[in-house]
C-alpha cells in the first residue's frame, strides 16, 4: 500500500529510536517516542486518507484512469484511504509493545518497524548488524553479525543473478530473433511476390508448406496470380484480335476508297469516248456505213478496255487485301512458259516481235502456278508492246542455290531513271500517250509487285542501253516461305 513519506519517515526514524532505547535500558524514553510516533501517525494517516477521499476524481484523472477501469480505480483508492492509518497505528503499536518488553508478542512489529541496525565499531573500523532486544522472561539480547560477509554473499548473489541474466537475456534474444524469423519470412516474401505481381510478373510463387493463416494466405495469393495471369493473357489476346480487327477495317475502307478514286480517274476518258461516239451514232452526224461502223468499234473497244481495267482493279484488290489463298504446287516454269507463248503467239505476230526461249531442261519450282502466270504474263505483254527496234523479245533462265531467275528482255529504249522508282505503282505510266494506245492500264507492274509480296520471293527491272529486262525469282529447294516481309524491288540502270 503507498503511504505518505511522511509517515514512513515518522515510522523507519522512531524504531530506531526506540530500539537504541531498549538497549541502553531507557524504557522510560522509549514510551515517549512510541507515543510521539503513534500520535503523528494517525494524524497524517487521517489526513492522508481525507485528501484522498476529497479529491479522488483529480487523482482518477491524473492517473489515467478510463471509463472502463475508473470504477475499479475508485474501490482501489478507497481502500488505500481507509487501510493506509490502520497499518500505520498497527506499527506504532507493535513499537508500545515492544517497549513494554514483550518482544515475542511483538515480533510481527518489530520486523515491520526495522528494529535492525548498522552499527560502526569504532576500534576495528568494522560495520555490524544489530538487533536489541528482551525476552519473555525479562532477559536481554543481542545478535551481531558482520556486515562483510552479508555484503560478500550479497555481492556473490548479485553476480550470479547478473550472470544468469545476461545468459537468460542472450538466450531470449536469440529464440526471439529466431521466432521473429520464423514469423517475418513468409511474410516478406509474400511483400516480393505482391511487388512482382504489381509490375505483371506472375512467375513468383509463395512455397511455404506450413499449416498456418499465412500459408493459407500465400495459396491465395497463388491462385490469384494464376487467375490474373490468365485473365491478362486473355485480355490480350482479345485486345490483339481487336487491333487487327480494326486495322483491317481502316484497310478495307482505304482500299474502297483507293478503288473508287482509281476507277473514277481511269474510267473518265473510256466513258467519255463512249459517250461522244454513241451520242454521233444517235444524232445520226455521219450516214455512211463504215463511219457507222467505225463508231462502233471504238465503243466496242473502249468497253472491253474499261472491262479488262475493271477486272485487273479487282485483282489487284484482291490480292493486295490478301483475299487470294497461295496454293503451293511443284511444277516446271520452264513448261508453263512455253505453254503460255505459244497461246500468245498472236500478240507477237501482231507487233511483228521475234520471241527466243532459252533452251534448258525442265526447272521444278514451288509456288503458285496461276499467281506465277499472271506474273509472267504482265511482263510479257509490256515486253511486247514496248519492243522497238529489232524488236526482240528473249526469256531467260539463271538458276542459282535455292532460287531461280526468270528474266523477260526487250529491245528499245530504256526506262528513265527518274521513273524506275514509280514503275510499281498503281496507274504509273512512263509514257502515256503510248500507254493509251494499246490499251495499258498501268495496273500490270502493281499485280507483279502484289503477288510477288505474297510469295515472299525478289522482283525487279534492269536498264540496258540497247532495252530493258524485267525479272523474277522462284523457290527451287522447297523450303518455307518468309512471313511477314515486304520485298523491295530491285531497280537496276
Amino acid at each position: 500500500v503507498p503511504l505518505p513519506w511522511m509517515d514512513w519517515l515518522i515510522i523507519i526514524g522512531g524504531t530506531s529510536v526506540i530500539s537504541r532505547a531498549m538497549g541502553e535500558g531507557r524504557k522510560d524514553y522509549a514510551r515517549h517516542v512510541c507515543a510521539f510516533c503513534f500520535w503523528m501517525c494517525v494524524i497524517v494517516g487521517i489526513a492522508f486518507a481525507a485528501l484522498i477521499l476529497i479529491f479522488m476524481d483529480p487523482i482518477l484523472k491524473l492517473i489515467g484512469a478510463s471509463s472502463d477501469t475508473w470504477d475499479y480505480a475508485k474501490q482501489y483508492l478507497s481502500i488505500v484511504a481507509f487501510g493506509g492509518p490502520f497499518v500505520l497505528i498497527a506499527n506504532c503499536y507493535a513499537n508500545i509493545i515492544r517497549s513494554e518488553g514483550k518482544a515475542g508478542t511483538a515480533m510481527i512489529g518489530q520486523l515491520a518497524g526495522n528494529l535492525l541496525n548498522v552499527i560502526l565499531d569504532r576500534k576495528t573500523a568494522q560495520q555490524s548488524l544489530e538487533m536489541w532486544g528482551s525476552l519473555e522472561d525479562g532477559s536481554y539480547f543481542l545478535l551481531r553479525a558482520p556486515l562483510e560477509s552479508v555484503h560478500n554473499s550479497s555481492s556473490l548473489a548479485n553476480s550470479f543473478f547478473l550472470r544468469v541474466g545476461l545468459v537468460i537475456t542472450a538466450i531470449g534474444a536469440v529464440m526471439a530473433m529466431i521466432l521473429a524469423g520464423t514469423v517475418t519470412r513468409p511474410i516478406r516474401e509474400l511483400t516480393e511476390i505482391s511487388t512482382r505481381m504489381k509490375k505483371l510478373d506472375f512467375s513468383a510463387k509463395y512455397e511455404g508448406t506450413s499449416r498456418t493463416e499465412i500459408a493459407d494466405l500465400g495459396q491465395n495469393i497463388n491462385e490469384l496470380s494464376e487467375t490474373l495471369e490468365q485473365t491478362i493473357s486473355e485480355l490480350k489476346a482479345a485486345n490483339n484480335e481487336l487491333r487487327r480487327d480494326i486495322r483491317r477495317k481502316e484497310e478495307v475502307e482505304a482500299m474502297r476508297q483507293d478503288f473508287l478514286a482509281s476507277v473514277t480517274h481511269e474510267l473518265k476518258t473510256p466513258l467519255a469516248l463512249i459517250q461522244g461516239y454513241a451520242e454521233g451514232l444517235q444524232e445520226g452526224i455521219s450516214d455512211d456505213p463504215e463511219s457507222r461502223d467505225y463508231y462502233c468499234e471504238v465503243i466496242v473497244d473502249e468497253a472491253g478496255k474499261m472491262n479488262r481495267m475493271v477486272q485487273k482493279l479487282l485483282t489487284l484488290n484482291q490480292l493486295e487485301f490478301g483475299n487470294n489463298a497461295v496454293t503451293m504446287e511443284h511444277f516446271d516454269i520452264t513448261e508453263l512458259i512455253r505453254n503460255y507463248l505459244s497461246r500468245a503467239a498472236l500478240l507477237a505476230e501482231q507487233n511483228g516481235i521475234t520471241v527466243s526461249m532459252q533452251e534448258t531442261g525442265p526447272i521444278m519450282v514451288w509456288a503458285d502456278e496461276f499467281l506465277v502466270e499472271e506474273v509472267f504474263a504482265n511482263y510479257y505483254s509490256n515486253a511486247c508492246n514496248h519492243a522497238a527496234g529489232d524488236k526482240v523479245v528473249d526469256i531467260s533462265f539463271e538458276e542459282k542455290e535455292d532460287t531461280v531467275r526468270v528474266s523477260v528482255f526487250n529491245t528499245g529504249s530504256p526506262i528513265p531513271s527518274g521513273s524506275l522508282p514509280h514503275l510499281w505503282e498503281k496507274f504509273y505510266k512512263v509514257d502515256k500517250a503510248r500507254t493509251r494506245a494499246y490499251g495499258g492500264s498501268g495496273v500490270g507492274l502493281s499485280i507483279v509487285r502484289a503477288i510477288m509480296n505474297l510469295l515472299h520471293q525478289e522482283y525487279g527491272v534492269i536498264n540496258y542501253d540497247n532495252g530493258v529486262k524485267f525479272w523474277f525469282e522462284l523457290d527451287t529447294s522447297g523450303a518455307d516461305p518468309r512471313p511477314d516481309e515486304s520485298n523491295t524491288p530491285e531497280n537496276e540502270v
